[in-house]
């Protein structure tokens, strides 16, 4: 049997701190005081910078919209693997012009568990290239008219 539920301390992170009303001060009760999240193959380290990244994230998506695909934990519960969706219109993600554009990012989050329950480490990967391709192309297209 695992030692704990972490697929429902993982699912409670993406209701509290991504789905609506998304509340990226829930961090502090559920993360780690180290946590550190690698992201694009940068680390960013500590409660407050992950969430000025949340919030910096959410406000680069109008009517953000995030929707959990699957998720599911190893034997013990120290690690999670998460499937997930996002959905919203373009207002300046990934240094490009707000346009509106649709958005629809996928990606896979792996977790680490500490046996506190609480979220030491997320390491995220997303179909950034192909949202960024999408949603230039919408800038290109808005150019045209």
């Amino acid at each position: 049997m695992p030692r704990q539920n972490s697929v429902a301390i993982v699912e409670n992170f993406w209701r509290e701190v991504w789905q609506q009303p998304q509340d990226p001060d829930a961090i502090d009760r559920l993360v780690h005081e180290d946590f550190v999240i690698t992201s694009g193959g940068r680390d960013i380290v500590g409660r407050e910078p992950f969430k000025a990244w949340v919030r910096d994230f959410l406000a680069k998506v109008h009517d953000f919209q995030f929707h959990i695909v699957e998720t599911f934990q190893n034997h013990d519960g120290s690690r999670v693997a998460s499937r997930w969706r996002v959905t919203g219109r373009n207002n300046g993600l990934m240094g490009t012009q707000p346009n509106g554009a649709l958005i629809e990012m996928t990606g896979t989050a792996v977790w680490e568990v500490g046996p506190d329950g609480l979220l030491r480490h997320n390491w995220v990967e997303r179909n950034a290239f192909e949202v960024h391709g999408a949603i230039t192309r919408e800038d290109a297209r808005a150019n045209i008219f």
